[in-house]
């Protein structure tokens, strides 16, 4: 069986909390040297996971050879943003993280593949849009390698601190 073949691309569960807080941990502390609060960092996942209209989360999941349990090796976040000008909404991509020992060998491109099918399969979706950190030139080449470019928009911000959150269970 090939790699395309024993990957599947589905929505996330709550069943997948951990997972995907531990990959966005590990893809913040790589990409921004910043260590996420775990507690609001779960809370933040678990809110996606239990209202989709703040976006959804998508894994991909290896079945190895022979049979056994899946192996969630790679995530993302899909969040929307309404164009008044395009009367449409733009799905954008976050929160992607591939495991280290799954890269290069074409998971985001399943991943973003399977979310541009779907995309293009729904008339009120003009298109889809994420941001890069501006130093991270591997990232910026898988991107334009699946089709995305470069927008002559700059994100600009206000990061407000927030209070500390209180703790959460481990538990789903």
């Amino acid at each position: 069986m090939s790699l395309a073949e024993s990957l599947t691309v589905r929505p996330a569960t709550l069943e997948d909390l951990d997972a995907l807080t531990t990959f966005s941990a590990a893809m913040a502390l790589e990409t921004e040297q910043r260590a996420l609060d775990h507690t609001r960092l779960r809370l933040g996942t678990r809110a996606v996971l239990e209202q989709p209209e703040r976006g959804r989360f998508y894994v991909a999941d290896l079945r190895p050879e022979p049979p056994a349990d899946r192996v969630t090796v790679g995530q993302l976040l899909l969040t929307y943003e309404w164009s008044d000008w395009r009367n449409a909404q733009f799905w954008w991509i976050q929160s992607v993280y591939v495991h280290p020992d799954w890269r290069r060998k074409g998971i985001y491109r399943s991943m973003h593949g399977a979310i541009t099918d779907l995309a293009r399969a729904q008339p009120g979706v003009c298109g889809i849009r994420l941001y890069v950190e501006g130093d991270n030139r591997i990232a910026k080449c898988v991107y334009e390698r699946v089709g995305l470019s470069p927008s002559s928009y700059q994100v600009y911000e206000s990061d407000f601190v927030l209070p500390k959150p209180q703790s959460v269970g481990t538990k789903s």
